[in-house]
């Protein structure tokens, strides 16, 4: 009865019933537009770009666009380009010492960096919306589809270009309405609504394909849900865990009296880069995947790079792995700061017990993120190749993207922000949240004041 009181609060809030229904409508016009047809596209010609997409570089850019990149759809270029733009703009303002000013400007310069991250999202747009047009091309010349439209004509490429550029920054200002008027990261929720789209015919055809095996099947699919269940379990667990550095503050005099100072943590992430270092280590990762099919299949490079477009080989899973370990450290270093922190905490009159402020502070800060950073990054490799051992365990390709990778963690991190954003607005007008013990943590973690 706890989960049918909660829900009752949550339609009680007024401002959170809103934002909940505006969120469903927007998420389900995002989920019409998958489903448009650029003009000129006969829909029953498209079964070999579905035979494309259906493993590899092109399935991941299905899942991420929610079938609209297989459904040659107004939105197939989906929300990728925004986040590939993002990426080029948080490494320009740690590299170039123009964007480095800007982001030191506070609003007025996050608004100037946001400016730039949608012209380059635009650039990128047509760039990929053109290769995009180009590739369909070639699979429906080579399946033999009849084409309503001449895929080769430059004014036909040049308009579908545009209409899928503009169904992406359509689907980009979906996203900031949820973020405004919904609930949550609008551009996350997009991206974990296109993922989680595949997982019921994901799970149908694990299960048809089960039931139809001689003997044990069920038994196996059983295991399967259990063995998922165990992975979002850890998922969870990773996005959640911090190391707490508790801080004293020092004593304060103000008139005659004297004030004793309060202790304080704060939250160092066990995987402070979040699902990036998986992004950047696919990426690179992609690069082989892409090259392929350039080469005689017969040669020696070919053969070379074809090791890596296996997903289930070692050498692909290995250098995966080791890519991972690497960006973890790496996007770890660039988000946080220990001088920034000890600066701070040395001028908020704050201190680490038995550490002396100043440069010692910030060794040993760094010190314990070096530490914590290891096996958050290990972890985080697991996860990412799991779905290859699925494969090679007999699950299909589609049901194993979701015991591990990218998918995964996004699913898990927006659903836990989600919530927690839920929690925050029935705390607020003195509810119960939605936890009998503690309060849900999102990927952000609780903060602290220092």
């Amino acid at each position: 009865m706890r989960a049918v009181d909660t829900i009752r609060n949550i339609w009680k809030i007024e401002d959170l019933r809103k934002r909940i229904l505006t969120t469903l409508l927007l998420v389900l016009i995002y989920r019409l537009g998958t489903f448009i047809v650029l003009p000129g596209i006969d829909p029953r010609a498209l079964t070999a770009l579905s035979t494309q997409t259906s493993g590899g570089l092109m399935a991941l850019l299905d899942m991420f666009s929610g079938g609209a990149f297989s459904n040659a759809s107004i939105f197939a270029l989906g929300i990728m380009p925004y986040i590939s733009a993002s990426i080029v703009m948080q490494l320009a303002a740690i590299i170039v010492p123009t964007f480095q000013k800007l982001q030191r400007e506070g609003e007025s310069g996050r608004r100037k960096i946001n400016q730039w991250t949608r012209y380059l999202t635009v650039v990128l747009l047509f760039v990929q919306g053109w290769a995009y047009l180009i590739n369909l091309d070639l699979q429906m010349r080579q399946a033999g589809a009849p084409m309503a439209a001449d895929l080769s004509d430059l004014w036909f490429k040049l308009s579908s270009t545009i209409i899928m550029a503009g169904g992406s920054m359509f689907v980009l200002w979906l996203g900031e309405r949820i973020t405004d008027k919904g609930i949550g990261n609008g551009i996350s929720f997009i991206i974990m609504i296109g993922i989680i789209a595949r997982l019921p015919n994901s799970l149908y055809q694990e299960f048809i394909s089960r039931v139809d095996e001689a003997g044990g099947g069920l038994v196996m699919l059983l295991f399967e849900l259990l063995f998922l269940l165990l992975v979002i379990a850890g998922a969870i667990l990773l996005v959640q865990g911090t190391r707490k550095v508790a801080v004293q503050y020092a004593k304060r005099i103000v008139g005659n009296k004297q004030y004793g100072g309060a202790r304080q943590y704060i939250p160092l992430k066990v995987n402070a880069a979040n699902v990036m270092p998986i992004i950047f280590a696919q990426a690179i990762m992609f690069v082989p995947m892409s090259l392929v099919g350039f080469f005689d299949q017969s040669g020696e490079s070919s053969s070379f790079m074809a090791a890596f477009r296996d997903n289930t080989g070692l050498w692909y899973n290995v250098v995966f792995a080791l890519l991972i370990i690497a960006f973890t450290y790496f996007y770890t270093a660039i988000t946080i700061n220990p001088t920034q922190m000890a600066d701070d905490l040395k001028r908020n009159n704050g201190f680490i017990p038995g550490i002396k402020p100043g440069k010692a502070t910030k060794e040993y800060l760094d010190e314990i993120m070096s530490r914590i950073t290891l096996p958050g990054a290990f972890f985080l490799a697991i996860v990412a190749i799991l779905p290859a051992f699925a494969q090679i365990l007999g699950i299909s390709m589609q049901f194993a993207q979701f015991f591990g990778g990218t998918s995964l963690i996004i699913m898990v991190g927006v659903v836990l922000d989600t919530l927690q954003q839920v929690e925050s607005h029935l705390l607020m007008r003195h509810y119960d949240g939605l936890l009998k013990s503690g309060r849900i943590k999102g990927r952000t973690g609780s903060v602290a004041a220092y």
